[in-house]
């Protein structure tokens, strides 16, 4: 296939009216098993590469990239601009990012200061796991003023304000509408990734140009959704359906099979080593909140969201005969700390990336939410289809330069 100019490929992408698809990427919400992902996108942008050049990136191929919790920070990763107003991160920088950045988020000497059962029930009743301090401070300084609008490409980010007792959702287009929305990247960030009983929860506020001010008190996003990627269809949808947004004059609100969905988990436990009735049942406040290291109600939640929203795009992608544009790649049989969200070792954190490179081997799967598994499709590998996903973004991307404005006139300086 030949090459686009890199010019070309490092134009901002077109709008989805000059195209035929709308492309989403969603990436789950997990702690340190953000490693995973970030392998599966380190090969499907290397694959973008080998198409249309090395200066590739995601951001020039999806419409939104929606994460939650540590899909969040990776979000936030791959669309915040730098100097030169090109992705901060490139895909094969997570996973070092992460390597480096864990073991002071998650400080495993601190957690082994806390193993005993009296010192255990006393962190899980006065305060959280880790304080937080570190990851704060890095993100701030990575993502400095950046502001929600300014991202590379529309982000949506779910988080949940406790004091309002509801999601609250920052995206791209909220932040458009409304100044108010119009938080610093970095405040999101930390928002989002405030999982219960890890860290604490996070305030700030945002002001209006009128000088009135919001104040938001969120915790991790994953309480309302560990699998943002329904979050960015519905956010897409309004966007559609108020008839209002340029980018979608071409697109009818109920054309579900214009989008082109890539959802990303972070694994999870192996059935064997996920809880059952007879030893919950005799557990109490404590048990639900403490158990072998873990945390089962946060377990549950997320877990549970995720799989349903798996269940429900799955189901409605086959219902429009247009399986082939929903992609949904996990990992259900992690064992011992690779399931944990903190265990920050260095074994442990190289174990996630095996992970991440062992999942682009197996087949594509889907969740059965009968017996909770998943089970291949018969479609081939993760790594062949994201090939073809790779395919489908370059051509798309192609088919929006080729009609729009932007793109015949920069074509035409060209040749």
């Amino acid at each position: 296939m030949e090459k686009l100019d890199s010019r070309m490929s490092s134009l901002q992408l077109q709008p989805p009216t000059y195209g035929n698809s709308i492309t989403i990427l969603s990436i789950d919400g997990g702690g340190i098993r953000g490693i995973i992902p970030g392998v599966i996108l380190d090969f499907l942008e290397s694959e973008l590469q080998k198409l249309d050049g090395e200066d590739a990136r995601l951001a020039d191929y999806f419409d939104v990239i929606a994460g939650t919790s540590t899909g969040g920070l990776v979000t936030a990763m791959l669309t915040a601009p730098n100097e030169n107003n090109r992705p901060l991160y490139a895909a094969k920088d997570i996973t070092d990012f992460y390597l480096q950045h864990c073991p002071k988020i998650f400080p495993q000497k601190q957690r082994n200061l806390i193993r005993g059962a009296a010192k255990l029930v006393n962190q899980a009743v006065l305060g959280p796991k880790y304080d937080g301090e570190y990851l704060h401070n890095l993100v701030k300084e990575k993502l400095g003023e950046t502001r929600i609008h300014q991202t590379l490409t529309n982000v949506v980010i779910p988080t949940f304000d406790i004091k309002l007792l509801q999601p609250t959702i920052f995206s791209t287009y909220a932040a458009e509408k409304n100044p108010i929305m119009d938080a610093l990247l970095a405040d999101v960030c930390i928002g989002t990734s405030a999982a219960p009983t890890y860290f604490p929860t996070y305030c700030f506020e945002t002001k209006n140009s009128d000088g009135s001010v919001k104040q938001f008190n969120l915790t991790d996003g994953g309480v309302a959704a560990n699998n943002p990627a329904l979050v960015a269809i519905n956010q897409v949808t309004a966007e559609v359906m108020g008839g209002k947004n340029a980018d979608f004059f071409d697109v009818k609100p109920n054309q579900y099979n214009r989008f082109i969905v890539l959802s990303l988990g972070t694994g999870t436990a192996k059935i064997e080593q996920k809880y059952d009735a007879k030893k919950a049942a005799k557990w109490g406040l404590l048990g639900w909140l403490v158990n072998g290291g873990s945390t089962p109600l946060v377990d549950v939640f997320t877990q549970a969201s995720a799989d349903m929203i798996d269940f429900h795009l799955s189901t409605l992608f086959q219902t429009l005969q247009s399986e082939q544009n929903y992609l949904r790649i996990q990992d259900d049989s992690l064992t011992g700390d690779l399931s944990s969200v903190d265990v920050s070792t260095k074994e442990n954190l190289e174990g996630l990336v095996k992970v991440g490179e062992n999942l682009l081997k197996k087949p594509v799967s889907r969740v059965n939410l009968q017996t909770g598994c998943y089970e291949p499709l018969n479609n081939g590998t993760n790594e062949e289809a994201l090939r073809k996903f790779a395919e489908t973004l370059s051509k798309e991307k192609r088919v929006r330069l080729v009609r729009s404005p932007t793109g015949r006139h920069a074509m035409a300086k060209k040749y």
